[in-house]
């Protein structure tokens, strides 16, 4: 594959910088990156894109960890589990990543969005503060099953993981937006990680692509995570909302050929 342009690669930038914001927020970056990564290398194999992306992506949920866990700081109890499973998910749906087409994945995402995003609409008490709905134990393998289920889809795939861990945590475990997105962020970490222990070996990654991006994915990022907590859960609520919304038209018009 020969080296992308610079105008190519000053649009991928700012591609990353954007989906580093959002994914720090909410997540789905995916959906902003990995498209981007498509149009803009044509050239590469799809197992390139992914391990690309997720070069990029380690670098946002990095620096949006980072920030959360000094400002929300989140119970270790919860997400060191959660990361756990969600690495090793992760590592196991890479394995499979290059057998699997986008178009399986696409319809069912679809209809995930549509559910998930209306039943946060429909319930606005949902996610205003943290009501754990498991104590002990049964919280414990709740939050290891949501690491490994996303974890596993992140590692095959990808777009939307971050979405969806923060309404796994909110709708399912019962915390607020605001820490939902923290631990998310970390566990999001964790299936980028999972994802490159297979990739980086293989030799999948585009260096320079990955690199750059990622620089601008942390910045995003960081922006993102700070202005989170800044704002709060009602700030992140309504930007899960219109972000949740987007994917839905985005995928939507994937799955009807409308792109």
């Amino acid at each position: 594959m020969s080296d992308p342009s610079v105008t190519v690669l000053l649009l991928l930038g700012l591609a990353a910088l954007a989906a580093g914001f959002v994914d720090a927020v909410v997540g789905g970056g995916g959906l902003i990156q990995l498209p981007a990564l498509l149009i803009g290398l044509p050239g590469a194999t799809p197992v390139q894109i992914l391990a690309t992306n997720k070069t990029a992506s380690i670098c946002g949920t990095s620096a949006a960890a980072t920030t959360y866990y000094r400002r929300v700081r989140p119970d270790p109890r919860t997400f060191g589990p959660l990361m756990v499973c969600a690495l090793v998910g992760s590592f196991l749906g890479a394995l499979v990543a290059s057998h699997i087409p986008r178009e399986a994945f696409e319809p069912i995402v679809l209809v995930v969005l549509v559910v998930l995003g209306a039943y946060v609409v429909l319930q606005p008490e949902l996610g205003e503060e943290t009501l754990l709905r498991f104590a002990g134990r049964q919280h414990l393998v709740a939050a290891m099953g949501v690491g490994g289920v996303i974890g596993f889809y992140d590692g095959a795939l990808g777009p939307g993981t971050g979405s969806f861990l923060v309404f796994a945590l909110v709708g399912l475990l019962g915390y607020d937006f605001l820490e939902a997105s923290a631990k998310a962020r970390l566990a999001n970490w964790a299936t980028n990680l999972g994802a490159l222990l297979l990739f980086i070996p293989t030799g999948a990654v585009l260096w320079k692509v990955g690199l750059l991006m990622g620089a601008c994915n942390l910045a995003g990022g960081y922006l993102g995570a700070r202005t989170a907590v800044e704002k709060g859960s009602r700030f992140v609520r309504a930007f899960f909302i219109v972000v949740v919304s987007a994917f839905i038209v985005r995928i939507g018009g994937d799955v009807i050929g409308v792109w």
